[in-house]
């Protein structure tokens, strides 16, 4: 089934590649296409509530919300969109197709996907170990927002660790990305569990629908304690046409998920307007959480991995696994001095402190290999 829905994948994309075209938005301006107002793609909202983009010298144009990350990239290989917000395994999927992906911003540094039980859940306790909740899974019936996605893939990741199959060993149940749905699901008891997007946990507490039972950002799965997970990528085509809008978008960012760490007081009534279906008491709960996942220049310098499964996007030739010129996409951080094209750049943190507005380009290709392959599966 992995395979199958592996090469449904790779068939959109490469249908979406065959009419592959470079960006028809007008110089200045950016088309951002991303999954859905989950809570990784809050620092595009707030750069937008406060006008940084503009500020920094780029106008957002198209700002579609797709669904799913299969989407997101297929239009951006389209030309649809010019970059697109989703999670790292989206990046990974296109990288397979089209080597010439590039990582623009990294959004959030742990993996943000839960394991919620209902109200009425009878397995062992949220105490209890690791592998022992795994197992109380089996055969049950499992929300996801849908094939191919970090929330399919954080439950096939779990089962292969106790010897279990996702295909075969639990049901899994597309909801598609609305949170509301989603609850509404596990409270009316067509599903016993949800694999979801934070803050799913919060509003299935404040809704008296679930408990927060599996959480990687938690720490409960070990290897998940540093994990590259939203991200907005692009690709190499876009990046030599609009090279100055990029690092204009990246400046953005980087003051949005500064607002997250220093201005915790702004953030419940940001949370309010970007997401209006969240409970007050969840929006309250997130503001810690929020602060801990953003990525700060101190993390770009400590160990990061990308998640177990990302080996699922490298070709299946073991020798390909060692070619890094095709195998991950490479990245884009927010950059620092002046250059007036984008070259490659040491990450932030190891540079100077000049502006630059050529947008950062850090491979992490061979970082994520050694994360992939050293990881405890």
């Amino acid at each position: 089934m992995k395979r199958l829905l592996a090469a449904l994948l790779v068939l959109v994309l490469t249908a979406a590649g065959c009419a592959s075209r470079t960006s028809t938005t007008p110089p200045g301006v950016l088309n951002v296409g991303q999954i859905s107002n989950s809570i990784a793609f809050f620092p595009l909202f707030i750069a937008e509530k406060k006008g940084y983009f503009a500020q920094e010298g780029v106008k957002l144009g198209d700002r579609p919300r797709l669904g799913t990350g299969a989407k997101v990239a297929a239009a951006l290989k389209s030309g649809s969109i010019d970059v697109g917000a989703g999670v790292l395994t989206d990046a990974l999927n296109l990288a397979r197709i089209d080597d010439g992906t590039q990582l623009v911003a990294n959004l959030v540094d742990k993996y943000y996907v839960d394991i919620i039980v209902s109200e009425n859940w009878n397995g062992p306790p949220v105490s209890a170990p690791l592998d022992q909740r795994i197992r109380a899974l089996k055969g049950k019936k499992i929300g996801i927002t849908g094939p191919g996605s970090g929330t399919e893939a954080l439950v096939t990741y779990l089962f292969e660790r106790v010897g279990m199959r996702s295909d075969t060993d639990v049901e899994l149940v597309n909801l598609g990305a609305k949170a509301t749905s989603a609850i509404g699901a596990l409270k009316a008891g067509r599903v016993d569990a949800l694999s979801f997007f934070q803050p799913i946990a919060q509003q299935a507490e404040a809704a008296g629908a679930g408990n927060l039972y599996i959480s990687p950002s938690r720490g409960d799965i070990p290897g998940f304690e540093k994990t590259a997970h939203g991200v907005v990528f692009t690709t190499q085509k876009l990046m030599d046409k609009k090279s100055k809008e990029i690092a204009a978008f990246q400046r953005a960012i980087a003051r949005a998920e500064a607002d997250i760490r220093e201005r915790p007081e702004e953030i419940p009534a940001l949370l309010a307007e970007y997401n209006k279906a969240t409970d007050p008491q969840a929006r309250e709960a997130l503001v810690p959480i929020l602060r801990e996942e953003s990525p700060t220049r101190s993390a770009s310098r400590e160990k990061r991995s990308t998640p177990p499964w990302s080996s699922t996007a490298r070709p299946a030739s073991s020798n390909a696994s060692r070619n890094t010129k095709r195998s991950s996409p490479r990245t884009s951080e927010s950059p620092e001095t002046t250059d007036p094209a984008p070259r490659p750049i040491p990450p932030i943190g190891r540079g100077d402190n000049r502006r630059r507005t050529g947008p950062r380009r850090t491979s992490l290709i061979t970082n994520c290999h050694r994360a992939v392959e050293g990881a405890d599966t």
